[in-house]
């Protein structure tokens, strides 16, 4: 009999894939099933990203190898990018290494810099993959509780009476996923000073800083960032491409050397056309971030209008691709999408999938169609 790896008894499969299965059952059922639970971007890229991959196809080098560190263009179209946006330099050469979205820079980050044993702050509420890969590489995790009265902010004073000695990386992630909290450079500020003061590698996870948000901001605002933290940063949801697999992380040259380290052994370099359509994404200016937070900001009001009807609360003043919405006291997440998904066939996400700290609430996405919300707010109304 062959036996999996001990590795696996400490993870779960991921929520949404074992989830979807189900709603994928009910809709072949013929239930009218819709889904505001997946943060996949319905809307399209922009011609000229679709041109570019299209012309791609016909260059003499589109279909070899490509390189572990990207086309030069890709990595100066990043730099570009930060430059623009957020007013941070980053050397192409060194600083930047793009990805096959920033879902795999998770895995390569914990690979390069942690040893069996070791142990990582993570947010609770957050993202479940920064749990399930520190399991995965038999580190240990440590959660950091998020609060709303603290506006979802990390409490460095509950952090500091931690036994830190064994802490060897802190995830972030501003905007916040699930909650929509936005970061503030003071916030950064005490970030990189926890990172020195402990010796701790700070991992910001940047994927949602122009979805609703008029305050974009990078952990690399603040000086001397770059010698204790890395950035994660994604085109799927700033760019619609989510399917196309574009990240990258960015930090100082030595720690993004650990993490090409692993990157170089695990793929043999992002398509061509890709990269190609990634570069004129990047070169996209303010008229297409206005124009999507445009769409955005119409669905979030149908949403919003959504979830008084479900009698929750939420912040009119959260950023990114989600409304987190707190429930009435004494019901719980997990029976109220349930109840939600046979009755009404609307299919949400419970918040204690984020952490024990997410129990009492729910999570929309804003990937949804104007006239299913409508028909969703309908459906309350019968």
């Amino acid at each position: 009999m062959i036996t999996t790896a001990t590795r696996l008894n400490s993870v779960q499969e991921y929520y949404f894939s074992r989830k979807l299965k189900e709603v994928r059952q009910l809709m072949s059922e013929g239930k009218p099933i819709i889904n505001m639970g997946i943060g996949s971007p319905d809307l399209a890229p922009h011609p000229s990203v679709i041109e570019a991959i299209q012309i791609a196809l016909f260059d003499d080098k589109a279909h070899e190898y490509q390189s572990y560190q990207g086309l030069p263009e890709l990595r100066q179209g990043f730099a570009s990018f930060y430059k623009n946006q957020f007013k941070v330099d980053l050397d192409f050469n060194s600083e930047i290494l793009p990805l096959m979205g920033s879902k795999e820079g998770i895995m390569h980050i914990s690979l390069a810099f942690l040893n069996e044993g070791d142990e990582v702050l993570i947010p609770n509420p957050g993202y479940p993959t920064y749990a399930s890969v520190t399991e995965l590489v038999q580190a240990k995790a440590v959660y950091y509780d998020l609060k709303e009265e603290h506006n979802w902010q990390p409490n460095f004073e509950a952090l500091e009476k931690t036994d830190l000695s064994k802490v060897k990386l802190m995830w972030v992630g501003y905007p916040h996923m699930p909650t929509g909290a936005n970061a503030t450079l003071e916030l950064y500020q005490k970030l990189i000073d926890f990172g020195k003061k402990h010796h701790i590698l700070i991992v910001n996870d940047n994927p949602y800083s122009f979805v609703l948000n008029e305050n974009p901001l990078s952990i690399f605002q603040i000086k001397g960032a770059k010698e204790i933290a890395l950035e994660l940063n994604s085109l799927s949801k700033t760019f619609n491409m989510a399917g196309w697999r574009v990240g990258m992380v960015s930090g100082n040259a030595t720690l993004l050397d650990a993490v090409l380290k692993v990157k170089s052994n695990m793929d043999s370099g992002m398509f061509y056309g890709i990269q190609k359509g990634a570069i004129a994404a990047l070169k996209l200016g303010k008229d297409w971030f206005e124009r999507q937070n445009e769409i955005y900001t119409k669905r979030r009001n149908l949403i919003f209008e959504l979830a008084e009807k479900m009698k929750c609360t939420f912040d009119v003043n959260a950023v990114g691709m989600f409304v987190w919405a707190k429930l009435p006291i004494g019901i719980h997440s997990e029976a109220f999408i349930d109840d939600l998904l046979y009755e009404k066939h609307i299919f949400l996400t419970p918040g204690t999938i984020f952490g024990s700290k997410g129990e009492g609430y729910i999570r929309f996405s804003l990937c949804v169609k104007e006239e299913n919300i409508l028909e969703a707010i309908k459906r309350f109304e019968l």
